[in-house]
């Protein structure tokens, strides 16, 4: 049975420390397969919490409280690393995911909570593609990390969020120009459609804005952005090469909020 901390740290650099350690901890829970014939979730899933670390470091020290007595969504969570972490600090997580587009089934979410015995965890199975309808009706944070480029409908997804999530911490890949370099990206408030093959051989991935579209977009869906930052290929990203690969992360603060 894993440890809950509660409350007893004070910085963001406390919790990442906690966060390393956890990681740790992860490690070792993770030594056997989370079923038989699936493997674990084969990214770094807690790294996105120092991608955040500037971007809180920017913003007034109260919006740490919803990390020690918010509820939280972790929507597209993976493995869910990232919500265990949050419900060993003694939160309320909900895990949604859909297990058509989750790289094992939800296999390695179910296995981390059992393991884990992470009675603060609830998974949710939700297709962000369809209608959806979320878990709870208010959150205090919600996670959307690397998922809005897997999404057909971000507009309806960023628009829904608002309505029911205070902050959110997002990050998307985007693009400063094309791949072949013939088009620029960058100061334009737009979006790029992905070939079904053409990043990664990934059908599931679609949409690449550019940072100004990225923006626009939070606004049009009800947010407003309080701190971003972007990481990678700085200077010559495109929407598919793995080489030229960016990411844009935003804390973001609902206007729309319990309307």
């Amino acid at each position: 049975m894993q440890t809950r901390h509660h409350h007893d740290w004070q910085t963001y650099d406390e919790l990442l420390q906690k966060a390393a350690q956890w990681k740790q901890h992860l490690q070792q829970v993770k030594e056997t397969p989370p079923a038989p014939e699936r493997t674990w979730y084969a990214h770094d899933i807690m790294a996105s919490l120092w991608h955040l670390e500037s971007l809180f470091r920017e913003l007034p020290a109260s919006i740490l409280d919803v990390f020690r007595e918010g509820r939280i969504a972790d929507i597209g969570g993976a493995d869910g690393d990232l919500a265990f972490f949050m419900e060993s600090m003694g939160l309320t997580v909900d895990l949604i995911d859909w297990p058509a587009t989750n790289w094992n089934g939800l296999a390695g979410a179910r296995a981390l909570k059992d393991r884990l015995d992470a009675q603060g965890v609830s998974i949710h199975e939700v297709d962000l593609d369809s209608q959806f309808n979320l878990p709870a009706e208010q959150y205090d944070m919600v996670f959307l990390l690397g998922i809005l480029y897997h999404l057909k409908n971000p507009f309806y997804t960023l628009e829904t969020l608002a309505r029911h999530c205070r902050y959110c911490c997002l990050s998307t890949r985007i693009a400063r120009r094309t791949a072949d370099r013939k088009v620029e990206l960058e100061a334009a408030p737009v979006s790029y459609l992905l070939d079904p093959h053409e990043c990664n051989n990934d059908p599931t991935n679609f949409w690449i804005f550019s940072a100004a579209g990225l923006l626009r977009l939070a606004d049009r869906t009800g947010w407003n952005v309080l701190a971003d930052n972007r990481v990678g290929d700085t200077k010559r990203s495109d929407p598919s090469s793995d080489d030229h690969d960016e990411r844009m992360f935003l804390v973001l603060e609902s206007r729309q909020f319990g309307s």
